[in-house]
């Protein structure tokens, strides 16, 4: 039997050692639609990047096709403020985060003596210039890193990088569970910006994360939000976008989230034990494992009874009852969901 060998050194020739910790960082994979409107609050849109709205008027979010020129990406994601809030109140919010899986970071060697500075660059465009906030929260411990970046030209695209150093001691747990979690704030009142910025990591306090934000972006609705190009990675200084094949982005984005779409998934016919009813049955085997036992969101054909159904990191298998014998049936759509 021949032995195929994975062509590892196709990657390292193309600059490819998955250096970059955020996983769509170029914004290309969207499984929950490529726009989603009446945005008043929680969840996800591009995938891997929750937003966080409370009380902050209301929102599209949107993959665009508006990108820095000659960098090579080709999707940016943006945010349209479209009802205004122009006083937010202590404790309203907005901010886009990205969630890092604790089994990715251990590389950042946290916790150890040879802790590892991180530096994170993105691609970003407003209308709206002024000062941003950006922090990182590590769940494991309560810590957290802050700092402010500027948007000097309105709608002009503009790479930010910041830099903040290692630490000794606590190291972040290296599981499925804990992460890292990264903001960018686009406004909020003084329950978040009414401290100090945290150039190293130190026990976590709601004021520091957006300290010196002086932006609300929601204050009107031309305000406009773009940014691409989101990479975090071991060492003081940036390097160039690290740009993945698309079927591996995709993959790393199924560890997640998972949308399967119309008629992509068949139930066959099967017989229960000599009697007279039957019931179909299906099995999903995932290409990728997701990070956990999923929540599943789903519609049936023909409002068929389920009967019974299993769930794991690797697949999905479903049995519905139906009263007659043969044929098949689909599920109109089915989302796994196992984001942190």
């Amino acid at each position: 039997m021949a032995i195929t060998t994975l062509p590892t050194r196709a990657f390292t020739q193309q600059g490819i050692n998955f250096r970059n910790l955020i996983i769509n960082g170029d914004m290309s994979i969207a499984q929950r639609g490529t726009s989603t409107s009446g945005i008043t609050g929680n969840g996800y849109a591009i995938d891997r990047y929750r937003h966080q709205i409370t009380s902050a008027g209301t929102w599209t979010i949107s993959q665009s096709t508006d990108v820095p020129t000659g960098q090579g990406f080709a999707y940016s994601q943006k945010l349209d403020c479209t009802t205004a809030d122009a006083s937010l109140g202590a404790s309203d919010r907005i901010r886009m985060m990205h969630r890092i899986e604790g089994n990715t970071l251990q590389s950042l060697k946290y916790g150890t003596s040879n802790a590892e500075s991180i530096t994170i660059s993105f691609w970003v465009k407003s209308n709206k210039t002024g000062t941003y906030s950006w922090s990182a929260n590590d769940n494991s411990n309560a810590k957290l890193i802050s700092a402010s970046y500027t948007i000097d030209s309105a709608n002009t695209w503009e790479k930010k990088t910041l830099t903040f150093v290692g630490t000794n001691s606590p190291s972040i747990s290296i599981n499925n569970t804990d992460f890292l979690q990264c903001s960018w704030w686009l406004g909020t009142g003084s329950t978040y910006s009414g401290g100090t910025y945290r150039s190293t990591w130190t026990t976590l306090a709601n004021s520091d994360e957006a300290s010196g934000q002086t932006v609300n972006l929601a204050d009107s609705t031309s305000n406009e939000w773009y940014i691409t190009g989101v990479q975090i990675e071991v060492g003081s200084t940036a390097s160039d976008f690290e740009f993945l094949p698309h079927d591996i982005n995709k993959n790393r984005c199924d560890r997640y989230y998972k949308n399967f779409d119309e008629n992509s998934f068949r139930l066959y016919t099967t017989s229960l034990d000599g009697n007279t009813s039957d019931r179909l049955g299906g099995t999903l085997g995932f290409t990728t494992e997701m990070r956990t036992s999923p929540s599943i969101s789903k519609v049936v054909s023909n409002s068929q009874s389920v009967e019974s159904e299993q769930l794991s990191p690797s697949g999905y298998s479903i049995f519905t009852s139906v009263s007659n014998r043969g044929g098949t049936t689909h599920i109109d759509e089915i989302k796994f969901d196992a984001e942190l």
